[in-house]
C-alpha cells in the first residue's frame, strides 16, 4: 500500500502515533492522504493530491504577522484607511498567505516512513490577487516531481491557493521539500 486516506490505517504500527493521546476530534472529511515512504512519493509524482480545509483570514492574524515581520503598511493594518484604498479594505501580506502553505499541505498529504523532512525552498512564487481580510483560503496541491538525491528524494509540490469568491488565485507557488531516510 503506497497511499491511504484512512487515518487508522496510517497510524497502525506507527510507534509515534501509538504514543500520542489527544482529545482533538479528527475531521474525517479532511483527513490527509498518507503517502508511504519514498516509494509512495515516487508513485505519486505527477498527481493531484487534493485540496486543504478552508482557513479564515482575520485582522488580528494580519496585525500579528505585521508586527513579527515589521511590515505595518496601512493596507494591511489600518481598516479605516484601507477602505479608501485600491482594494476597499485591508489585505493579508503575500508572505502570510505563503506561510500557511505548510499547515495546509499537511491537511492534504503527509509522508510516513522518513527520518527527516527539510524545507529546501521555493522555485517560483507569485501573488496574482490580494487576500482580503475576512475572506477564507484553501490550497490545491499537486506533486509535480520527485527527484532522487543522496539519502532520499526531493519533491516539488505545486500549490495553488484559492480565495473564496474570487476567480484569480492569491498565491501560486512551487515548494521544494527533501525527504531523507
Amino acid at each position: 500500500m503506497l497511499f491511504t486516506n484512512d487515518v487508522a490505517d496510517a497510524a497502525a504500527g506507527d510507534t509515534l502515533a501509538d504514543s500520542v493521546v489527544t482529545d482533538i476530534p479528527v475531521d474525517v472529511a479532511h483527513a490527509p492522504l498518507v503517502i508511504y515512504g519514498l516509494d509512495g512519493l515516487r508513485h505519486a509524482a505527477g498527481t493531484d493530491l487534493g485540496v486543504s480545509r478552508w482557513v479564515s483570514i482575520d485582522q488580528e492574524s494580519v496585525n500579528t504577522f505585521a508586527r513579527v515581520i515589521n511590515d505595518q503598511q496601512w493596507i494591511h493594518v489600518d481598516p479605516q484607511r484601507a477602505e479608501a484604498g485600491p482594494f476597499g479594505g485591508t489585505i493579508a501580506h503575500g508572505f502570510l498567505t505563503m506561510s500557511l502553505g505548510t499547515s495546509l499541505l499537511w491537511d492534504v498529504a503527509v509522508v510516513s516512513g522518513v527520518k527527516v523532512i527539510l524545507n529546501y525552498g521555493l522555485n517560483r512564487v507569485r501573488f496574482p490577487a490580494p487576500v482580503m481580510v475576512g475572506s477564507r483560503l484553501r490550497m490545491h496541491v499537486a506533486l509535480s516531481e520527485v527527484n532522487e538525491i543522496k539519502g532520499g528524494v526531493e519533491a516539488i509540490y505545486h500549490l495553488v491557493y484559492e480565495s473564496e469568491g474570487s476567480t484569480k488565485p492569491p498565491c501560486v507557488a512551487d515548494v521544494v521539500l527533501r525527504y531523507l531516510t
